[in-house]
């Protein structure tokens, strides 16, 4: 989804090279104090994880201006070349038993969080219309409730059912305009919040009484088999890894780009569940790539460092999803934005209700959550922040997400217009 309110003509830093060595250099800056043993460096990190700081100092550049994340192509470098590769470096070390035997409770969660936005999307605007009535002005194409099911859309699956939404429902573009600054900005604050805390995540299994034995067996067995056979990469390695990543991914792309075309083409009926995106297939195809890897001698890349890659790979992303968030933007059009507070807070506190229900661990809450509001771009990232190994669960429930937002997404719409669309 585009993100941000600044112009480029405002912005003081245009050239992509330039802000591409501003956020490696603040990435670099950031993991090199978090391992120093200065105290207040300690300090810092001891309240604030390095993942928050990766994703909200360049943020903090694109809403004062420095930079302008609506106007660069690195978001889109980042999430079609580095995304799919770190997937492919990920997933290609995954044990698949072990992951069955996280369970059903993270597909619970996934359809949970997918309810409660189909649900929490007329319920925030009818409460806020109780105190705010002018909330639901607007006649034809500016009714709020169209612009709403564009934010099902992509909170349910992603830019491509957001797309369907628009067109389905026809919100005017300066409607639209106006609920992807609520779209992204909530969704942002949230991912914040859950890459806060997937670096304590037991205060909240506390509460919830979750059972996490599973997961914790997952990346005891993962860091046992890294410290047993982990060794220094040699330049043979470091090549190895990425060239291995990069050329998978650059088939992804091939095949990914014929199948979305075809299926476009030639089934029409097939583009509401987005099998008609490239983006899609790519990531379908490079998770799909790591996994075969995973059954092959490759695997023992991991032992040089293949996650390793891969997490930088990711962070990478990180840092340009951050660079798309403009801070500001929620001074703008406050009452949709209380609207989309109330309604992220829903499908929050639907979720942590079934999590009490069924004792199932903040990490399930976080990943079904993302999985849906986040989609393949950062679900992963979410997931790889409680641990590395568990990333892969992130991809599949993301992958997902493209299945059922469309139907979700729909359903929201049909009920926001049922009970708003006069």
């Amino acid at each position: 989804m585009e993100r941000n309110q600044i112009n480029v003509e405002s912005a003081l830093i245009t050239n992509d090279a330039v802000v591409f060595g501003l956020l490696m250099g603040v990435l670099g800056l950031v993991f090199y104090t978090s391992a120093s043993a200065h105290p207040v460096f300690k300090a810092i990190y001891r309240v604030v994880p390095v993942v928050l700081l990766c994703y909200f100092l360049p943020a903090l550049f694109n809403t004062i201006g420095l930079i302008s994340g609506n106007d660069s192509q690195l978001y889109f470098v980042a999430s079609r070349y580095l995304l799919p590769t770190s997937l492919v470096l990920l997933t290609l070390s995954i044990d698949l038993k072990s992951i069955a035997k996280l369970g059903p409770k993270a597909l619970i969660m996934f359809l949970t969080g997918t309810f409660g936005i189909v649900i929490g999307g007329p319920v925030s605007l009818f409460l806020v219309a109780q105190f705010f009535p002018e909330v639901l002005g607007g006649t034809g194409a500016d009714e709020t409730w169209r612009g709403l099911a564009t934010i099902a859309g992509s909170w349910i699956g992603g830019s491509a059912n957001q797309t369907a939404m628009l067109e389905l429902f026809g919100a005017s573009p300066m409607l639209f305009s106006q609920m992807i600054a609520v779209d992204v900005i909530v969704a942002n604050l949230w991912m914040a919040f859950l890459l806060y805390w997937a670096g304590n995540p037991g205060f909240f299994d506390k509460i919830l009484k979750a059972d996490t034995s599973a997961i914790t067996a997952l990346k005891k067995k993962v860091e046992i088999q890294q410290k047993n056979n982990v060794k220094i990469p040699n330049l043979s390695d470091a090549m190895t890894i990425l060239g291995l990543g990069f050329f998978i991914t650059g088939c992804s792309h091939f095949f990914g780009t014929y199948l979305g075309d075809f299926i476009g083409e030639n089934y029409p009926e097939l583009k509401p569940y987005s099998l008609d995106s490239r983006f899609f297939w790519l990531v379908i195809l490079a998770t799909t790539g790591g996994l075969i890897l995973s059954f092959t001698r490759w695997r023992k890349l991991e032992n040089v460092g293949a996650s390793r890659m891969g997490s930088v790979l990711l962070y990478v992303l990180v840092a340009t999803i951050g660079m798309q968030m403009d801070l500001a933007a929620v001074l703008d059009n406050p009452v949709y934005f209380l609207v989309g507070i109330i309604w992220m807070g829903f499908h929050i506190l639907f979720m942590l209700i079934v999590a009490f229900i069924i004792k199932a661990p903040f990490f399930y809450v976080a990943i079904g959550s993302q999985a849906n509001v986040g989609g393949a771009a950062s679900a992963p990232i979410v997931a790889s922040a409680f641990h590395p190994a568990l990333a892969p669960v992130g991809v599949l429930l993301a992958v997902l997400g493209y299945g059922v937002g469309t139907y979700g997404a729909y359903i929201c719409g049909i009920l926001l217009q049922l009970a708003f669309g006069g």
